[in-house]
């Protein structure tokens, strides 16, 4: 039997997937999500969600629910054998969005909350309990044969996009070719969940709020691991020795042992305990024609950032405005092309600065971990890289080569005050819907100029700051600005500045220099698009 076609088929419903299908969902596509399992898995792995993918998860409707199962983050310590601190990361300071830096979350938890929210997205079917055994593509359409895991029974769905968010040992990215490159960090550790029993306080253990024990005897993870009913999840994570088996590490009375001196059975209930193998790979090709792979069928990292969801809702977040342009007819897909372009110089990044802090850490030979203690403590250790930024792909280059300098940083996120009344800038600009042109000082709209009917279809929405106009109550897109030396600037989707300018001769330049960029990637600009495409929406 056959069904759909469908926009897009995903395969794989984690979060990467749930996060793409509410994307596609609100965007009025229609998406079907293939797994094999009947359930979610039900513990957590991933703790972290950074400021940019609350702010985007936010603007994907799950602003009123995820103050509910998330928590900010505190400082996170790196300490010594000797419990002196080698560094300290603020994971509790404002962030360019407006929240702290990092929030703490229960996976499943989280996993539940984008559950709802999917399943009341009218164009998202689930098949539930259907594996994936094979894809393929022709000219028109790629197709998915599944099985049913307990009655055998095969059905074949098709779809425009085929996107795999189905993990390290993904489908999709053995259909689609390369290879995947070992960027060189490797190490087992014994994860450990536990909830602490009421009464028990982390300040009553003795615990760090977030650390990492830098102990060569035993390189330890303390964490937060989420909120679940108001009870508060602690993670371990033990690093396994030469001399340790797996088998071992996974007994029940070995984590015991290596609780004991942290927490025992009247303090904390197990949860679960299981040895993970961190590992560092990130795949050469991430788009075959249709078929595009996402998350950790992408890439893998060490969990010292606590970018590896992250990273991977981040995969999301670019394909979902840009695959709304090519299947509106607003663009080929030659705009895709980006995808890889974009992400993976930025996940590559991101997984160096993983293995820099795992490198840290992940010392059992006292006498180089004597030698790492002597480099921090005396200010000699190289410092942690700043937290990369866009650089490739659709942002501005005033002179055909080289990046404008601003472009492809983060924009802030504030609270805009309009006529009395005062809402979130994502809200204002419908953000991750099109572009968005902001100026100080001069009216954007009129300022686009040329380039006006071509970023028309691409979703173009302009702001003006400004007192009788829209205030930014924050202040933190006028610190942006001075910081930059610009009065105006255009956002993509995603959030990323494409460029800025000075005057409003300038900004007419810079949006004609997207315009240009966007027709490059595949925009069309006839008449009948952006008839059609205002029509759709």
């Amino acid at each position: 039997m056959a069904e759909g076609p469908y926009d897009v088929i995903q395969i794989g419903y984690g979060p990467v997937s749930e996060s793409l299908a509410l994307m596609l969902g609100r965007k009025g596509r229609s998406v079907a999500v293939c797994e094999r399992w009947t359930s979610r898995y039900p513990l957590p792995r991933a703790v972290c969600v950074d400021h940019e993918l609350y702010r985007v998860l936010s603007a994907n409707g799950m602003g009123e629910i995820l103050p509910s199962v998330t928590h900010g983050g505190p400082l996170y310590q790196w300490f010594n054998a000797d419990w002196k601190e080698l560094l300290v990361i603020d994971w509790q300071k404002a962030s360019i969005s407006g929240g702290p830096e990092v929030n703490f979350v229960h996976q499943p938890t989280l996993e539940g909350a984008l559950d709802t929210m999917v399943q009341q997205q009218k164009g998202v079917d689930l098949h539930l309990g259907w594996e994936a055994v094979a894809v393929t593509q022709d000219a028109d359409l790629a197709h998915v044969t599944l099985r049913h895991v307990e009655t055998g029974e095969e059905k074949v769905l098709s779809a425009r996009y085929v996107v795999g968010c189905d993990g390290a040992n993904s489908l999709v990215r053995t259909t689609i070719g390369g290879e995947r490159e070992d960027r060189g960090f490797q190490a087992d550790w014994l994860v450990i969940d536990v909830l602490l029993k009421d009464g028990v306080t982390v300040e009553g253990l003795g615990l760090p709020a977030a650390g990492q024990y830098c102990n060569p005897a035993r390189p330890t993870t303390i964490v937060p691991a989420g909120v679940r009913d108001g009870r508060l999840f602690r993670r371990w994570e033990f690093m396994r020795l030469p001399h340790e088996t797996v088998e071992q590490l996974e007994d029940e009375a070995y984590v015991w042992e290596l609780l004991k001196p942290w927490a025992g059975p009247d303090d904390v209930e197990l949860v679960r305990h299981k040895v993970y193998n961190f590992r560092s790979l990130i795949a050469s090709r991430w788009r075959d024609g249709r078929l595009l792979i996402a998350g950790d069928a992408a890439h893998v990292m060490p969990p010292f950032m606590g970018q590896g969801m992250c990273a991977g809702m981040r995969d999301a977040w670019n394909l979902a405005w840009k695959l709304e342009l090519v299947l509106s007819g607003v663009a080929d897909d030659l705009l895709l092309d980006t995808y890889q372009a974009e992400r993976m110089p930025h996940v590559s990044q991101i997984t160096d600065m993983a293995i820099f802090l795992g490198k840290i850490i992940c010392i059992p030979d006292p006498d180089v971990a004597a030698e790492r203690d002597r480099a921090f403590l005396g200010g000699d250790a190289p410092p942690l890289p700043p937290f990369p930024k866009l650089d490739h792909g659709l942002l501005f280059r005033p002179d055909g080569a080289a990046l404008q300098p601003g472009a492809g940083l983060l924009s802030p996120h504030v609270v805009i005050e309009q006529g009395g009344t005062r809402a979130r800038f994502d809200d204002v600009t419908e953000a991750g819907s099109g572009f968005v042109a902001i100026a100080r000082g001069f009216d954007p709209d009129a300022s686009v100029g040329p380039a006006r009917d071509a970023l028309a279809i691409a979703g173009l929405r302009c702001l003006r700051l400004g007192a009788g106009h829209a205030v930014d109550v924050d202040g933190r897109i006028d610190a942006f600005l001075d910081a930059q030396g610009w009065n105006a600037m255009i956002i993509r989707p995603d959030f990323y500045v494409y460029g800025g300018a000075i005057e409003e001769d300038d900004l007419s330049t810079l949006a004609g220099a997207l315009a240009a960029d966007l027709r490059a990637h595949g925009l069309h600009a006839s008449t009948t698009t952006i008839l059609e495409h205002k029509e759709n929406v």
